[in-house]
């Protein structure tokens, strides 16, 4: 078996979509996926892209994907790594290629000088966060996510 992980290129974009709607699947969020394949592809491959995706292969095969992009840490000086979404096909689990993404995620995290890796999982998700914990991973419990959408984000933009 050998595991291997690339750059996505465009032509991938119908295979990262269809792992973001297994991602969704999996987190019981399937109704939340309204991704435009436009735009998606845009925002990826575009002139300035605001992320970037690794595919995870086992014997040549995609079997997983990493979508991450850059934050900044203003106490530390420095960019960050945000990993926004990692998932491996079920059938796959087990044979390393998480892992394999996350160490190629922090490889490029050194390689561009950047002061850390993050990423948020769902609480209920015991799976991911024993995996997360078992490579060194250190859960941040005192932070609290946030967001604006939809109408508020509107709303607070001025333009409702």
């Amino acid at each position: 078996m050998t595991i291997s992980i690339r750059s996505a290129r465009p032509a991938d974009l119908d295979l990262i979509i269809g792992f973001i709607r297994a991602l969704a699947v999996y987190e019981r969020l399937a109704d939340a996926v309204v991704l435009d394949r436009e735009t998606l592809a845009e925002h990826l491959f575009g002139d300035r892209p605001m992320a970037e995706v690794l595919i995870g292969e086992i014997d040549g095969v995609a079997q997983g994907f990493a979508l991450f992009f850059h934050n900044f840490s203003t106490f530390e000086g420095r960019p960050g790594i945000y990993l926004e979404d990692l998932f491996v096909d079920p059938q796959a689990r087990g044979a390393g290629l998480g892992k394999a993404l996350l160490a190629r995620l922090a490889q490029l995290a050194i390689d561009r000088g950047c002061a850390r890796l993050e990423w948020s999982v769902l609480d209920w998700n015991t799976p991911a966060i024993d995996f997360y914990r078992s490579l060194g991973a250190t859960p941040m419990d005192e932070w609290t996510v946030n967001r604006v959408e939809g109408d508020a984000l509107a709303a607070l933009a001025g333009r409702s």
